[in-house]
């Protein structure tokens, strides 16, 4: 299995998405659809850096190559522009338009739907697929699939901006829920402060309008309204995690209580919130991949027992 990377814009040397089939027939199976993290803003974090480990683990190692991948079409991972970093500096005069990194919201979600657009256009699988994210890219991942943002995708990313379907299931890997409630759990660390306002700017009402565990139960922009093909969220956090604290799961699990009542009022199938435990540090899951993988695994697995 090549990895292959394809543009799906034509802005940004970043608007980019990697590609691994790993089904001989890719219309058919589960994609595994993957964004990095990084606070918006961290060019150290990468498709490539984030999807590598656990993909080489899931396809290689035991007991998932015989279980897991069976019923996997592919994998992709997302590039998408990033927010200005002070420690990565870059020099506006002398560079290109292409590489400058000063994307504010929705400049990344946009790209993530347009990145989505792609995909579905080459390979067609509909809502055959998991939507993976980690920390800002699991804040990205929910967003992308509330009614507030559908139509986000730009036409000025590339060719038809239409959003896609969205997935049966999304993972959020130490995800960022409520950005107020971050900063505020670290008032005394300026970093949150600064990382947030890159990203979104000093408004702190947008903040909480963007922000997935404010916006869930909202019928017209939040998930209830928005991610109808869902059918599993898994929300998972490590005790160990030194940047997001558990606060962030909690917060996005209990407003998740909507988005299934919602199914059930509506008829529209079962739907099911898994609070799931991992290890390591911060950026261990990825970085090593074990936990990642194994996570992946665990959302398939739900995912196939509500299926039936």
């Amino acid at each position: 299995m090549i990895p292959e990377t394809f543009s799906y814009g034509t802005n940004h040397v970043l608007q980019t998405v990697t590609v691994t089939t790993y089904s001989a027939l890719p219309d058919q199976g589960y994609w595994v659809i993957c964004i990095h993290g990084g606070a918006w803003r961290d060019p150290i974090q990468t498709a490539l850096t984030y999807l590598t480990p656990a993909a080489s683990i899931l396809t290689a190692s035991e007991p998932y190559s015989s279980t897991t991948c069976t019923h996997l079409a592919g994998f992709a991972s997302i590039d998408y522009r990033l927010s200005a970093h002070p420690d990565h500096p870059q020099d506006r005069n002398i560079t290109s338009p292409k590489e400058y990194r000063d994307a504010v919201h929705p400049d990344h979600l946009s790209d993530v739907q347009a990145a989505l657009a792609f995909l579905q256009r080459k390979y067609g699988f509909g809502d055959r697929y998991i939507l993976v994210g980690h920390s800002a890219g699991a804040t990205l991942a929910f967003q992308s699939v509330m009614g507030r943002f559908r139509g986000s995708g730009s036409s000025s990313v590339g060719e038809g901006g239409s959003v896609a379907m969205g997935p049966q299931a999304i993972l959020g890997m130490a995800g960022i829920y409520d950005l107020r409630l971050l900063r505020d759990d670290h008032e005394t660390i300026t970093a949150y402060q600064q990382f947030i306002e890159g990203a979104f700017g000093s408004d702190e009402a947008l903040w909480d309008e963007v922000s997935p565990a404010t916006m869930v139960r909202d019928p017209q922009d939040g998930l209830v309204g928005g991610w109808t093909a869902g059918r599993l969220a898994v929300l998972a956090h490590s005790a160990e995690d030194e940047l997001v604290n558990p606060r962030q799961q909690e917060v996005m699990g209990e407003a998740l209580k909507s988005w299934v009542e919602a199914s059930a009022a509506s008829g529209t199938g079962p739907r099911r919130v898994e609070l799931l435990p991992i290890n390591g540090a911060h950026d261990d899951p990825w970085d090593k991949g074990k936990e990642l993988a194994r996570a992946i695994a665990f959302t398939l697995e739900k995912l196939l027992e509500l299926q039936g």
